[in-house]
């Protein structure tokens, strides 16, 4: 049967309304930001396929516009009472918008508007809502599913389900393809979750459309804490009034000729949203705000959250910005704010802010090292790099660098850039780089930049090349490798790459350091490990150098104590006796290995792992503090900080362990961020660098990293089916100082290492609906200060040394705010706050008891 939405000669009047209201999700629509449009909508046919009955032009007019508020509020609340449609909207747009259009409708589909234009075109804003009033028109009277590009929304997967006088119509807003691209971070731990539903109701008398009702929501949270969310609520009422006898039909062929007649000043165009582009009056230039925000950049600020919350004013301001604005604003800052300024201009992550900042900074120069690297890392953790930033890093790392230090950050970080863009077909140039990169030079530094570069870009080719250098006989190669390939998915770690692995640990072919095996169980017992590669491990304990028997049994234990993926197939050799025995499973030490969870809410797990390996005479041989977020499915590893030292024996007399004996006295610090590998800090090389630094030693942390991070960084545009657009943005901002140090008195007999990290954290989530007439918008946030030190003393007076750690987490404050605005072009506007402040107790983190009793002992022989 044939579907037709105007009988013949007739004349529909209608009411119609869209609203657009925004909140949490969990707020009341009492309470929504908002506004809605009334109005009378009038329906006519104006021409009929003769051929094909059910393709109609139809005439639409509105008329009797009124604009009000969304939400329920009292008159002194509300800024449209007492204001007309024509002082909101203005003359020359109500005339638009009340202008008649015409709608070619084929078998329950909008194919064409046809709308009036002026020698001015109408405003797109107009155009939009007419838009979303012909998209209530589309119908069809059976059931199933198709595609359709036939709505202000895009293209959708639409779902048809029909009844005798009711059709309803379900969007699957999840498939729409829309003409404006956002963007999202690349880890889904630091990420933002959409979920989105439309349906319309359609009820039908005697095959003739007597109501459409249209319900849509889009709710968008922050991944690690969903209590940060937002919610855009958007609905339209179609209703008929009466019926009457309409003109008579125009004759014609087509659709085009007839339209044509009636008016040749109509022209077609398409149904989905136009771009609306609004000025924005009064508001603040670059300069404006970078001076309203620029004190509370100085780094005595940088572990308060108004750093942070600075920095996302600044971000977006310098969004906005051209390159000439971001120039001046870097050439007249004073020094003690420019690093920070750095972050923000490359974190803007646009064309502009990168030409600017690569004209800014001269790389051929030594001086200006701490801009550079700033400039790096900030390139390192960007949100959505570009071709265009790895392409930059390329030519630099290419032509003359000043510093060697930043040559090697260049290149480690071309590493981190290319895992994030491997996925946008990234530049081939650097992937061939970092690959033959190992073997390109025999510089030592050299080949270490090369694996680091390789550790950030993750590439399934690199395996092989990683596996090469695991077996080198320089330790610091084989250390780079091994933690590289344990970055890596399991599926990656081939059987070659085990056997390697293995052969490294049970010293097959060489005599490799402790730390190098101790990393390679670490990897073997993380990669679905073999009954017989866990027995051969087992088996192993109690004929290894001394303090690396009582390493690999705390490990074993804390794999089992934690439940990790092995622990299973742990527990199942330990049933042979003589896996599992008294003699093997008591000896003693000071090194250890211990995992604990820091944190455990409904969104995020948030776990630490602290493993410590001494050598026999009792210096420290490696730290390892780690930080991994789980939510989503997805694994971010938050933080590493590595604390390697080697050759201190000679300072104490001792005796080195096997296969050290030869080793360059050396300490010094690694860290990676966020999944990104930064370039590590030497504390001391050499003999004559350790004595000089002994004398001199402050016990004054050395800075690992410091500076502003943007972590959570998500843009995209909600196109609604009503014709309206609403805008949303979240970014977090994390300012951070992370510092590491070492002290050694031959005098007690005692070494300290000690981990400081402090950070201010502050993410805000927006979503605005902004027409040239009215906007109104809703933002979430929280925001947080947060301190955690790791601490290790050390008395090396009598064996068995005596070792304690401390990881420690001040009380810190947590706030989460709400806010939402309206506004009008005449500057009238309306603006409710909420927050809500918490003290988060301080804690220390549990670690094994025999750390416990130890430290009760160090701290009694302190007093």
């Amino acid at each position: 049967s044939h579907s037709s939405l105007v009988p013949f000669l007739c004349y529909f009047r209608c009411d119609y309304s869209t609203e657009v209201g925004l909140n949490r999700p969990t707020g009341s629509t009492r309470g929504n930001a908002g506004f809605r449009i009334g109005s009378d909508v009038d329906i006519s046919l104006v021409w009929r396929n003769p051929e094909i009955q059910d393709e109609q032009l139809i005439r639409v007019q509105i008329s009797n516009v009124q604009v009000e508020s969304a939400g329920k509020r009292s008159r002194k609340n509300n800024i449209f009472h007492g204001s007309s449609a024509e002082s909101i909207l203005g003359k020359v747009r109500l005339e638009a918008l009340q202008r008649p259009f015409m709608v070619l409708w084929k078998m329950g589909k909008v194919i064409i508007h046809f709308i009036m234009y002026h020698k001015n075109a109408e405003p797109a804003t107009i155009k939009n809502l007419k838009r979303g009033v012909a998209s209530m028109l589309m119908m069809q009277l059976k059931s199933g599913k198709m595609l359709e590009v036939n709505d202000a929304s895009g293209k959708c997967l639409v779902e048809y389900k029909a009844a005798k006088d009711q059709v309803i119509r379900i969007k699957h807003l999840d498939t729409c393809k829309t003409q404006e691209m956002g963007f999202t971070t690349h880890s889904p731990v630091l990420g933002v979750s959409g979920k989105s539903a439309s349906e319309t109701v359609i009820t039908l008398e005697n095959g003739i459309i007597k109501s459409a009702d249209v319900e849509e929501t889009h709710t968008l949270s922050v991944n690690a804490r969903h209590k940060a969310a937002t919610k855009v609520l958007s609905r339209q009422s179609l209703t008929l009034k009466k019926i009457e006898v309409g003109p008579a039909e125009v004759a014609g062929k087509d659709a085009a000729s007839v339209v044509k007649s009636l008016d040749d000043k109509l022209m077609s165009v398409g149904v989905m949203v136009e771009k609306v582009k609004t000025k924005c009056k009064g508001c603040p230039t670059l300069m404006d705000t970078w001076k309203a925000v620029r004190s509370q950049l100085e780094p005595d600020s940088l572990s308060k959250a108004k750093a942070p919350r600075s920095f996302l004013t600044l971000l977006h301001s310098l969004r906005k910005a051209s390159k000439s604005e971001i120039l001046t604003v870097l050439r007249n800052c004073s020094k003690t704010v420019l690093p920070q300024l750095v972050d923000a201009v490359t974190s803007a992550q646009t064309s502009s802010s990168l030409a600017a900042i690569l004209e800014f900074l001269d790389f051929s120069k030594k001086e200006g090292l701490v801009l550079q690297e700033r400039f790096l890392y900030a390139c390192g953790f960007a949100s959505h790099p570009t071709e265009t930033m790895l392409q930059s890093l390329l030519e630099l790392s290419q032509g003359k660098i000043g510093s060697t230090d930043i040559k090697e950050s260049t290149v480690i970080i071309m590493g981190a850039l290319l895992r994030k863009l491997c996925l946008k077909g990234a530049l081939v140039k650097v992937k061939e780089m970092l690959l033959a990169g190992p073997d390109s030079t025999r510089v030592e530094s050299e080949v270490q930049m090369y694996l680091l570069a390789l550790k950030n870009a993750l590439l399934p080719e690199g395996v092989p090349v990683l596996a090469k250098y695991a077996e080198s006989e320089v330790g610091a190669f084989s250390t780079i490798a091994i933690t590289a390939l344990q970055r890596y998915n399991r599926e990656l770690i081939t059987p070659e790459v085990k056997k390697m692995l293995n052969r490294i640990y049970h010293q097959n072919q060489h005599i490799y350091e402790k730390n190098v095996r101790a990393a390679a169980a670490d990897v073997i017992m993380n990669s679905s490990p073999s009954y017989m590669e866990v027995k051969n491990l087992l088996l192993s304990i109690g004929h290894l150098p001394h303090e690396m028997n009582k390493y690999m049994l705390s490990k074993v234990q804390d794999i089992l104590r934690f439940e990790m993926p092995a622990c299973k197939l742990v527990r199942q050799v330990m049933k042979d006796m003589v896996s599992h025995n008294y003699d093997r499973f008591s000896k003693t030490g000071s090194s250890s290995a211990f995992s604990g969870f820091m944190a455990r809410t409904a969104d995020v797990t948030c776990t630490y792992n602290l493993d410590i390996l001494y050598s026999g005479s009792g210096t420290l041989r490696r730290s390892n503090m780690n930080i991994y977020g789980q939510s989503h499915n997805a694994l971010l590893h938050g933080l590493q900080v590595t604390i390697e030292a080697q050759g201190l024996e000679s300072l104490i007399a001792a005796t080195p362990d096997e296969g050290e004996e030869d080793l360059e006295s050396f300490a010094g610090m690694s860290a990676l961020l966020f999944d990104v590998q930064l370039r590590p800090v030497t504390f001391f090389k050499g003999y004559s660098d350790l004595m000089s630094k002994m004398f001199s030693m402050s016990g004054d942390p050395i800075n690992v990293v410091k500076g502003l991070i943007l972590l959570t960084d998500h843009s995209q545009v909600i196109p609604l089916q009503s014709g309206l657009r609403a805008s949303a943005e979240f970014q977090g901002g994390l300012a951070i100082d992370i510092s590491g140090g070492m002290e050694f008195s031959l005098w007690y007999r005692e070494s300290k290492t000690s981990v400081n990290n402090r950070g201010a954290l502050v993410v805000i989530g927006n979503v605005t609906v902004d027409t040239d007439f009215v906007s109104a918008g809703v933002e979430v946030g929280f925001e947080t200060e947060a301190t955690l030190d790791f601490i290790t003393t050390v008395q090396f007076s009598e064996y068995p040394f005596l070792v304690c750690m401390q990881m420690d987490k001040t009380t810190f404050p947590f706030r989460e705010m709400v806010s939402k605005q309206e506004k009008l072009p005449s500057g009238q506007t309306f603006s409710s706050k909420r927050s809500r402040d918490q003290l988060v107790p301080g804690s220390e983190f549990p670690l094994h008891l025999e750390n416990s009793n130890m430290c009760k002992k160090v701290f009694e022989q302190a007093w």
